[in-house]
């Protein structure tokens, strides 16, 4: 799937940290080592407990995970929807990107200067939210002017479409981003169709000290973020960048004693990288035969033989069957053949919605 997330910030909030643990973290992998596609793209294994456990059930030649990518945006100052700083840059490569990570410093340290000259992670949201709103503001008032002669003039498509633009017209005035207006069915195409950067979901990530990472739940910072993104109906995930990017140069047994030492199940980056993949609304299927144990990525809501696509384009082409079964019923079952003799194994034709965690062999003819 060729959906990536970008990575936002103002400076000094830790974005470039975090971005480092990343490609570093990318790096280490066999199979997907980090692919300079472009200076600011970093490639990342998705973690996924269910392809160590298939691993362990098939004993496979091979393991291969699935692999997600992060865009590395240009930095963004006050008047970037005017071209200040590297704003115009900026808003381009945020245009690419198909969801937003927006990381906030949620940290005091007098040695670490904040633009705005105190830390204050609301405003930092607020300054980089109302510079997207801005540059969508441009658009839409481009379009309205000249949308609104035809639906004068009784055009059915123009009308339903000043509609749009004067809904989120209102909703840009009062600083509200393209997300959080209601849209029907048919709008949202419309509003598809206008790409504006105020639609795209978004995450935030808190970005905390070496003290907090263990327990954020005092922190001040954090919760003020964690209340602004409640109204935004957006996740927060909170890290503390210094130390991802010391986790990403460890291997597996130092990785989880280090985490172990500082009180963590799980590094803040492998949360990052699921909590983004969910955003795109992304999931994962599984094939597991001798030769190959492997997690594939699709699009929630695929049907079984565009995900067949997804291995080659002759597997959608000659779809016949998905022989499926669901990964909790595999692993129940011990191996395939218990889980036929129980019935678990379906087999599902064109219409058939792949869930997440389906273990699937497809049947086809080209």
């Amino acid at each position: 799937m060729a959906l990536t997330a970008g990575i936002v910030g103002l400076p000094n909030v830790g974005k470039s940290t975090l971005f480092n643990a990343i490609t570093q973290a990318g790096a280490e992998s066999a199979n997907y080592p980090f692919c300079t596609i472009d200076p600011n793209v970093g490639i990342v294994e998705v973690p996924d407990h269910r392809l160590n456990k298939l691993t362990e059930l098939v004993q496979p030649k091979k393991t291969v995970p699935t692999a997600f990518e992060f865009t590395d945006i240009a930095g963004i100052v006050k008047g970037a929807s005017k071209g200040e700083g590297l704003g115009n840059k900026f808003l381009s490569h945020i245009r690419e990107v198909d969801a937003i990570c927006q990381v906030v410093r949620c940290f005091a340290d007098d040695n670490i200067t904040h633009v705005a000259g105190k830390v204050d992670p609301i405003d930092d949201i607020e300054t980089i939210n109302l510079e997207l709103i801005l540059a969508d503001m441009e658009s839409v008032e481009k379009r309205i002017g000249r949308v609104e002669k035809l639906a004068k003039q009784k055009d059915k498509d123009a009308t339903a479409e000043f509609e749009v633009l004067s809904k989120l017209r209102e909703a840009f005035e009062e600083e509200k981003p393209a997300r959080t207006v209601d849209f029907t069915e048919e709008q949202l195409k419309i509003v598809k169709g206008l790409h504006l950067l105020t639609i795209k979901p978004v995450l935030y990530v808190a970005n905390v000290s070496e003290d907090d990472v263990a327990d954020p739940s005092d922190n001040e910072y954090v919760k003020k973020v964690k209340e602004f993104a409640e109204k935004d109906n957006a996740q927060v995930i909170v890290i503390c960048a210094k130390i991802e990017s010391e986790i990403a140069e460890l291997d597996g047994e130092e990785k989880e004693m280090f985490l172990q030492e500082l009180g963590i199940e799980e590094s803040g980056l492998d949360q990052l990288i699921r909590a983004a993949y969910s955003l795109l609304g992304l999931a994962t299927y599984f094939t597991a035969g001798v030769q190959e144990v492997r997690a594939w990525t699709f699009r929630k809501g695929m049907k079984a033989p565009q995900c067949a696509g997804v291995i080659h384009s002759d597997f959608e082409r000659g779809f016949i069957r998905a022989e499926t079964v669901a990964y909790e019923d595999l692993l129940a079952a011990g191996n395939m053949t218990a889980a036929k003799e129980a019935g678990k194994v379906r087999l599902e034709g064109k219409e058939y919605e792949v869930k997440d965690g389906d273990v699937i062999h497809f049947r086809f003819n080209v």
